[in-house]
């Protein structure tokens, strides 16, 4: 038997192909299933698997690598699911399956731009053709830019595929016979060497994860017959150290027979291979109008390995917060606008899971004690020393990090005048 992955436009009839399709051939039909089992193997929200495929980069990435990882643990929830067979899957994460499996039939459905403005408004999910035509705009960037990252091609590029169904030129049953038809071809009916395939591609998507969750994300892998190579993507000044570093951690996971690495084209580039940092915090936002102190305190705090980003006021701030979800905050209390009190009260109310650091220059004690009530977790004032502003924040994270076994509340500011 086969499988078939279905990777399509938005508004092209989609749903409805991979259901008729899974009923008349008796396979079984999955679109969020995956995601849910990315979500609870590697305790991950579905909501931020779906914004690493539909969102915007958050500012914090460079220091988080939360989209990498969360790509390594989607496709490795997909080789989990794919390796039942008999499986009609349609979705982003499709475009993840690889090539060599020669069972699985790769199938895009797309349509006019036109067809498928009509389609929204038809069927009730916009009100009026422009709000229609702006989603499905909207639509075709997620899918590009996804595509873009996997593949460096065009979500629509025929290579991707086996089968392109435009679907303004063809009606729901004539898409339907068409898969269904290649689906029961000899060509992708499963062989032994395309089910040791699948195997390969399991097993090199856990060693994947296994990298990741030791903080290894510069890193490609490949398998066959249980033989691993890692592919290093980025320069390493230790690379022997490296190397043996990576291969003892493939080495732990079950399957594999061997493990060897090498450089990929990306080691050559000016970039520096970096192990990812879980005892730090990567998501730091600094909240302060004063741009001079801002930058330079951003640069002093990368250099001891947090990852920041910056806002010059409580707006910018608060807009921020919804698509970047930092977990610290640096905030100042004096700041045109919005003023630091203010983004406190809100953000404890609508985000109490950001720990804050109050820092500020001109602070006084009606300010420290109403922080204290609003949430925040230590009040500062400047010009503050950094090794103890770092390790103040250390605590904050932690504390951010151990919130789900820590009941106790979080007692006194902490910080001196």
């Amino acid at each position: 038997m086969s499988i078939i992955t279905i990777f399509s436009a938005s508004n092209s009839n989609e749903e409805k192909i991979a259901d008729r399709v899974a009923h008349r051939l008796g396979y079984d039909a999955a679109s969020a299933e995956v995601l849910a089992l990315a979500a609870k193997r590697f305790n991950v929200t579905t909501e931020k698997l779906m914004r690493t495929m539909h969102g915007p980069v958050s500012v914090f990435n460079p220091f988080t690598r939360e989209k990498e990882r969360n790509i390594i643990y989607i496709k490795a929830a997909l080789a989990e699911y794919l390796s039942r067979d008999d499986i009609v899957f349609a979705g982003f994460p499709a475009l993840l399956a690889p090539e060599n499996i020669s069972h699985i039939l790769r199938v895009c459905i797309t349509a006019s731009r036109d067809f498928r403005i009509s389609s929204a408004v038809e069927c009730g999910k916009y009100k009026s053709v422009k709000e229609a035509e702006r989603a499905v705009r909207k639509d075709d960037l997620e899918a590009a830019n996804w595509s873009q990252e996997l593949h460096g091609k065009s979500p629509w590029d025929s290579s991707l595929y086996d089968v392109k169904l435009p679907m303004h030129k063809k009606s729901i049953a004539e898409a339907v016979d068409i898969i269904c038809e290649n689906a029961l071809k000899n060509v992708v009916k499963t062989t032994s060497e395309s089910q040791k395939a699948m195997e390969d591609f399991v097993l090199a998507s856990n060693v994947h994860v296994e990298l990741a969750l030791e903080g290894h994300l510069d890193t490609d892998v490949d398998c066959e017959n249980g033989n691993v190579t890692i592919i290093i993507n980025k320069r390493v000044l230790r690379l022997e150290h490296i190397k043996r570093e990576l291969c003892d951690i493939a080495s732990r996971v079950a399957g594999v027979e061997t493990v060897s690495c090498k450089v990929g084209p990306g080691f050559h580039k000016a970039d520096i291979y970096r192990r990812q940092s879980f005892e730090l915090p990567q998501k730091v936002l600094l909240v302060d109008d004063e741009a001079q102190f801002v930058e330079t305190l951003s640069e002093r705090l990368q250099m001891r390995d947090f990852g920041t980003a910056m806002a010059q006021n409580g707006e910018q701030a608060l807009s921020m917060i919804e698509t970047d979800e930092p977990e610290v905050m640096l905030l100042d209390l004096r700041m045109p606008g919005i003023d630091g009190i203010d983004v406190l009260r809100k953000l404890k109310i609508e985000h109490p899971e950001i720990e804050v650091i109050i820092l500020t220059g001109h602070g006084t004690e009606k300010d420290r004690e109403l922080a204290g009530e609003l949430g925040a977790f230590a009040y500062l004032e400047k010009p503050v020393n950094i090794e103890k502003l770092s390790e103040i924040m250390k605590a904050a994270y932690s504390k951010v990090r151990n919130r789900n076994e820590d009941n106790e509340p979080s007692g006194d500011l902490r910080g001196e005048k």
